[in-house]
């Protein structure tokens, strides 16, 4: 269940990255840019917690084909996926990787303001 929230944080870079480069708008070029360069931290920090406590794991590739819709639309759905999957990938006890993942869902409200500001 980890390894599939990881990897969906791998797809979301992934995803954000290319609409960074399509768009037309400066603000979303610039609020998609900030998005993906943190979003891959986050995801880094949080394998690296969860891994020493649990063991190393592997994680999948996303062949999602979302690729193409509209950012905030894209990311939300995301942000939906995490909020569902965070307790069944880790236990409520567990509060230092709880709390990396509460970093992960305020980074996703966060570019999802700034994207909707437009």
């Amino acid at each position: 269940m980890f390894e599939e929230l990881i990897a969906l944080l791998f797809y979301s870079r992934e995803f954000a990255h290319r609409a960074h480069l399509a768009t037309r708008s400066h603000a979303m070029h610039v609020t998609l840019g900030e998005f993906y360069e943190e979003v891959i931290k986050l995801a880094d920090r949080l394998s690296e917690t969860y891994q020493g406590r649990n063991g190393t794991i592997s994680i999948p590739f996303l062949d999602a084909q979302d690729d193409v819709g509209v950012p905030v639309d894209v990311l939300t759905t995301h942000l939906k996926l995490i909020e569902n999957l965070r307790y069944r990938a880790v236990h409520r006890t567990d509060t230092a990787t709880q709390s990396q993942i509460d970093d992960v869902v305020n980074l996703y409200l966060s570019t999802l303001y700034k994207l909707q500001m437009r």
